[in-house]
């Protein structure tokens, strides 16, 4: 038993989807055309994705993507919205990336021509565009392709590149003192022309600049020549916005091109020309947090890691996805089975894990139990993590220690009230523990060891993930692809020291390795780890606290050096 983590509560949609996560799970294919604004079949719909980070995309968005029977995206959206498809779901990319425009026009004309064939056929598709489908995205015409069919179709606005990616960089595309209009500009026409920057002379507001990257030295001598811009007039380019990787460089018009070389700015980038871009450094908000830029390894099981992704991408950093243990069934079901029809026999049930509460609930579910089950049982979880795993799922834990260990876990049900009352009787309290095979053994020695019967009754094993896995992040870390790796509990440890074999310590030397807590800490240590940040609350956000309070010393010492 170890500390365990809270990654919190969610409201979520159909199927579990919830847009700020980039998805929680897969929405079930019965919910198709069935619940109330769900995708309807013979429908396209053309969906914004929205400029990169995932908690930008629409509710309306994320139930039809939850819906849909079919989804075409394009290239550069979140992998983490994709998360987010109802199981089953066919789910292609169709991007067209790339400077050829013959290439471009031809796979532009194919997806119009599928379009028209899915909605023809019936079914329910999600076109999932980045940015806004109407902003330089073609959607209209792919809107206008399928009002020719007479395919029916709706368009969900998404948040355009521009607004995002300059609101992340700290720039203000108007301002009552400094510009009164902002003019959204591509960098090149249909035919691959340039813009005719003449049209922009008279224009005295903010002017973004989509697509310019590639022609970037043409793009500033047209703003300088036909657009009459003066060379000095500040200029920024933000790469990735909204996102981890997020870089923006910023100077004078004229000396734009040489920065963003130097810097190796490339595509995808949004450029601002206006007095508005020197509110960055008053305003930047999103890069300065701890956290920002910071690629993180999350070890947990995939259905674990993306909620603490989304806690991750919310403090700026990136997550890397790479389970190195893996959720199987326990070896004795029949145990569980009987333990389930058996609840009303115990006093307590104990959990210690989120992935205990969720094993031992889809027992109950299958013997077509519920809450009831438990009777007048003492519910107790071992931290406010497992607790929200239990009101999940309707019912309320009792007993919750103030840590989340399993010694104190053991002194709060023998110190709860209720259940020293039943020790009084002639009976001993018994006690169920639906938890991992392989567990430390001090919660139930502590309660035997005070009179009580316990059972422990496996729900669940745990096993190293696959040799693939390591070649995986073994390249990862190879490549500094990872700066800090999680460890959330001492079977991630376990796993993750495992699965990398005797080179561990040495492979993770170069990365800050950050601990949920004493005892995943000890573990990590035992194993030859340096863990250079421990939690003192012992869940997944006091985790981020404190890797948050580390980045954030080290930047005022980096600061403090510079001065």
């Amino acid at each position: 038993m170890n500390e365990r983590e809270n990654d919190g509560s969610l409201t979520a949609l159909p199927g579990g989807f919830d847009p700020s996560d980039g998805g929680h799970g897969v929405a079930p294919a019965s919910l198709a055309g069935d619940a109330p604004g769900a995708a309807r079949r013979g429908v396209v719909y053309l969906v914004g994705a929205g400029p990169g980070d995932p908690g930008l995309f629409t509710l309306r968005g994320a139930e039809l993507l939850a819906t849909a029977e079919v989804v075409l995206h394009d290239e550069l959206v979140h992998p983490a919205l994709l998360r987010g498809v109802r199981e089953g779901a066919e789910v292609r990319s169709v991007g067209k990336r790339g400077g050829d425009r013959v290439l471009k026009d031809a796979k532009q004309a194919e997806i119009d021509a599928e379009l028209v064939a899915l909605g023809l056929a019936g079914r329910s598709v999600v076109r999932l565009k980045g940015g806004d489908p109407f902003l330089f995205g073609r959607g209209s015409e792919e809107a206008e392709a399928l009002a020719r069919a007479g395919v029916p179709f709706e368009v969900v606005p998404g948040v355009c590149s521009p607004l995002g990616a300059t609101a992340y960089a700290g720039i203000s595309v108007t301002h009552r003192n400094i510009a009164s209009s902002v003019m959204f500009v591509s960098g090149v026409t249909r035919a691959g022309r340039p813009f005719d920057w003449s049209e922009l002379a008279s224009v005295r507001g903010t002017i973004c600049v989509l697509m310019g990257m590639q022609a970037l030295e043409a793009v500033v001598e047209g703003l300088i020549g036909p657009g009459r811009r003066d060379p000095s007039t500040p200029t920024a380019a933000i790469q990735w916005g909204t996102r981890a990787e997020q870089r923006v460089v910023s100077g004078r018009l004229d000396e734009l091109p040489r920065r963003a070389r130097d810097e190796g700015l490339t595509s995808p980038a949004v450029i601002v020309v206006g007095a508005v871009t020197g509110l960055r450094n008053a305003l930047r908000w999103f890069d300065r947090k701890p956290l920002f830029g910071k690629r993180v390894l999350v070890t947990r099981p995939r259905h674990q890691a993306r909620s603490t992704s989304r806690l991750l991408r919310l403090r700026g950093a990136e997550a890397v996805e790479l389970a190195t243990i893996e959720i199987h069934p326990p070896p004795d079901p029949a145990r569980v089975t009987e333990a389930a029809r058996g609840l009303r026999r115990y006093d307590a049930v104990v959990f210690t894990s989120e992935n205990g509460v969720a094993c031992f609930f889809t027992e109950l579910d299958r013997l077509g139990l519920d809450a009831r089950a438990f009777g007048a049982a003492r519910l107790a979880a071992i931290g406010v993590g497992t607790a929200a795993a239990l009101a999940g799922r309707g019912v309320r834990a009792d007993i919750v220690p103030k840590e989340f260990r399993g010694e104190e876990l053991a002194q709060a049900i023998l110190a709860d009230p209720v259940l020293a009352d039943r020790r009084g009787a002639s009976s001993p309290v018994r006690v169920l523990i639906p938890r991992a095979l392989v567990a430390r053994e001090v919660l139930p020695e502590r309660l035997r060891a005070a009179g009580c019967e316990v059972d422990v009754v496996p729900v669940y094993e745990t096993r190293p993930a696959s040799a693939e896995r390591r070649e995986e992040l073994l390249q990862a870390l190879d490549a500094a692809q990872i700066d800090v790796v999680l460890l959330t509990s001492s079977s991630t440890v376990d796993s993750l020291c495992d699965l990398l074999g005797d080179v561990a310590p040495a492979r993770l030397e170069r990365v800050l390795v950050a601990s949920i807590g004493p005892i995943t800490t000890a573990t990590a240590e035992k194993r030859g780890l340096r863990v250079g940040v421990t939690a003192e609350v012992s869940t997944v956000p006091g985790l981020l606290d404190a890797l948050d309070r580390h980045f954030a010393a080290a930047q005022q010492a980096g600061a403090a050096a510079a001065g």
